[in-house]
Parts: C-alpha cells; sequence; structure tokens
C-alpha cells in the first residue's frame, strides 16, 4: 500500500526529499517495500494543490520553476488548489505530513501548530523544524502517542547525520551522562578559517556569507542560538531529560580574535564552539560556549562546515560521530529515513495482525 504524503512547505529541503523520493523510487519500493506518493503541496507563497490520487512530482517541480506557483498545475481531475497549511493537514487523504514549512524558531510556529492538527488528525509527522522539538516536545510526543501516531524529527540535528537515531538504536543500555558537540557548521567553519588562514573574524563571516554557508543575517548562528535549541532537542531526546532553551547557558564567537586563536595554537588546542549537556546530581546542566579544545579531542579534528558530537556513556566510553550537519539532499534524507521507519513500523503491525 502506498504511503501518501502531504507537504507543508516546499522550500529547499522538501523539494529536496521530492527528488529523492523520485529517482530512489524503484530502489526504495525493492529494499524496503517503501512506495510513497504525494498527494498535497502546501506553501504559503507557492500556492497549494492536492490529488488524492497522487501528483506527478516532476510536473510540480517543473510548473513551479516555470511560472513560480503550484496551483498552474495541470487542470487533472479531482485537483484541488488554494487550500491553506491547517485545511491540507485535516482534509486530505495524506497518511504523513511532512512539515518544512518557514517556522519562527522563537516561537516554534506554525510548525507546532501543523503537528497539533495532524496528530488530532490520526496523522504522522515527519520534520525538520527545531522550535516545535526545542520548546514544545513534550507536550507534542504526548500528544502524538495519545493519537498513535510517529513524530519524527532526526533532521532537526546535524542533518541528515543520525545524531538522534544513533544513540536510541545502537547506544541502548548504556547511560549516557554527557553529550559535546560541533553542532553549528557556520561557527566551525569561521573558526577553522581563523586558525588556518589567520584571517579576522570579520574576514571569516564574509566569506562564509559569500558562500551562503552563513545568513545574511548570522545572529542565529554566531550567537550560539542554533546550537542552544539543537542541545535542548538532544537533552529531551536522547537523555530524557527534561531542559528548556532558558536554562542553557549562551555564548556566542563574535568576541574571539585572531590573538586568542593563536594563543591557543601555541597550547596545542583549537576553538570550537561545543554545546554541552550533563548529568549532575538528578538533573542536566547545559550551556553553548566557545571552548579551547585540546588536539587529541576527538571533537579538535573537525574542521570546515562538519559538525560532530560526542557522547559519554556508562558501558561504551565515548563515542563520536561526525557528518554534514546542512545541505539540501543532507536534510532531505533526514526525513526520509523518518519515513523509512514509519514504513518498517507499518510492515511489523501487519505481519502480527
Amino acid at each position: 500500500m502506498a504511503h501518501k504524503l502531504a507537504f507543508i512547505g516546499f522550500g529547499v529541503v522538501g523539494q529536496g526529499l521530492a527528488e529523492i523520493l523520485n529517482d530512489k523510487k524503484e530502489v526504495l519500493k525493492q529494499d524496503e517495500g517503501f512506495e510513497a506518493v504525494i498527494v498535497a503541496i502546501s506553501d504559503l507563497i507557492k500556492g497549494s494543490i492536492y490529488l488524492p490520487s497522487g501528483l506527478d512530482i516532476n510536473t510540480a517541480i517543473q510548473v513551479l520553476k516555470e511560472t513560480g506557483s503550484l496551483e498552474n498545475y495541470p487542470q487533472t481531475s479531482g485537483l484541488m488548489t488554494g487550500w491553506d497549511s491547517l485545511k491540507t493537514i485535516r482534509e486530505t487523504n495524506a497518511d504523513t505530513i511532512i512539515e518544512v514549512s518557514y517556522t519562527d524558531v522563537k516561537t516554534g510556529q506554525p510548525a507546532i501548530d501543523h503537528c497539533k492538527a495532524a496528530f488530532e488528525s490520526g496523522k504522522n509527522v515527519v520534520m525538520t523544524n527545531k522550535g516545535p522539538v526545542a520548546l514544545a516536545y513534550k507536550e507534542l510526543s504526548d500528544l502524538a502517542n495519545k493519537h498513535g501516531v510517529y513524530w519524527g524529527f532526526e533532521g532537526t540535528v546535524m542533518s541528515g547525520t543520525p545524531a538522534l537515531r544513533m544513540p536510541i538504536a545502537a547506544l541502548a543500555g548504556n547511560d549516557i551522562t554527557e553529550i559535546r558537540g560541533i553542532l553549528n557548521g557556520t561557527t566551525n567553519y569561521i573558526l577553522t578559517k581563523m586558525e588556518e588562514e589567520g584571517v579576522s573574524y570579520e574576514e571569516a563571516l564574509k566569506e562564509a556569507q559569500e558562500l551562503g554557508i552563513a545568513e545574511a543575517d548570522p545572529a542565529s548562528d554566531v550567537e550560539g542560538y542554533d546550537a542552544r535549541y539543537k542541545i535542548v532537542i538532544l537533552s529531551n531526546y536522547v537523555m530524557n531529560a527534561p531542559l528548556t532553551v532558558e536554562e542553557v547557558f549562551c555564548k556566542g564567537i563574535t568576541d574571539i580574535t585572531l590573538k586568542d586563536i593563536e594563543e591557543a595554537k601555541a597550547e596545542g588546542k583549537r576553538w570550537k564552539l561545543l554545546a554541552k549537556a550533563r548529568k549532575e546530581n538528578n538533573r542536566v546542566i547545559a550551556s553553548v560556549v566557545p571552548e579551547k579544545v585540546d588536539a587529541t579531542d576527538p571533537l579538535a579534528s573537525i574542521s570546515g562546515a562538519m559538525n560532530a558530537i560526542t557522547y559519554e556513556c556508562d558501558l561504551l566510553g565515548t563515542v563520536t560521530l561526525s557528518g554534514a550537519g546542512a545541505g539540501k539532499i543532507e536534510t532531505g534524507f533526514s526525513l526520509l529515513i523518518d519515513l523509512i521507519t514509519i514504513e518498517r513500523e507499518r510492515q511489523l503491525v501487519r505481519l502480527f495482525s
């Protein structure tokens, strides 16, 4: 049975997933028994289309490129246009909502309301938006459990690199006492540039912006706010320890100078913006601050825009995972792996029912 999907938001990440599903259609069907049909797309800017029997995604993308509006999709029997996000979530025949809308990370909206509407409608959600997971983890996870649906958010931390799934699946049975990570590629790129080429913070930031690694307004990255949301997600999900954004001390890299970089070099160390969460007296203490890391530390060798994370385990010791923290295909893959997880659970239910 085909897995019916509705996209809420259809920017770079949404289109990345759509392209993966199209390109890997036969492989996914053969290897995973997974067949997806995109029945709806609703985007605040690009318009909205819904076809219960399934859209031709190549046509949708081509129409969007040529006209700028999904609603110019060729007239087809049963095609509906103009539905807003909540109507699309509640009234389409989708099994799973792909939530990749533009969301205010400070409030988690409109993605929080999208999740609530989906769960209450008996629909799964997979998403890459950090805000809802960091700000409303318990409320939304309880709601998903109440309605017996799946909530996947692998892409909220380190994009498609399995920073969430790996510890839950492969480190099960360990008590993870501390998590340390380089969770923001922009800041790591800037610090690497300063160290390797001797350029100032301002010069490194400018180059990162020119390359598209940093936003025009880089505050979320360079002030540490992006990493703060991610360490909150890791604490709640991986460590099963309630933590709010407000409880995380946060300091960015804007004050790091070339003199600081050179002093660290002389000490055999490197500056990294580290997000940390540590269990202490039945609670979690968390922070995001620049630190001088010993050259022997696994995180010291992570350069450029790469991300990495270290888990301190009581049975296995130190485990470090590194990989891409952003990118169209990488983030699209994070949504795919959540969809495959849903499909595997569906197959198990069918097997034992």
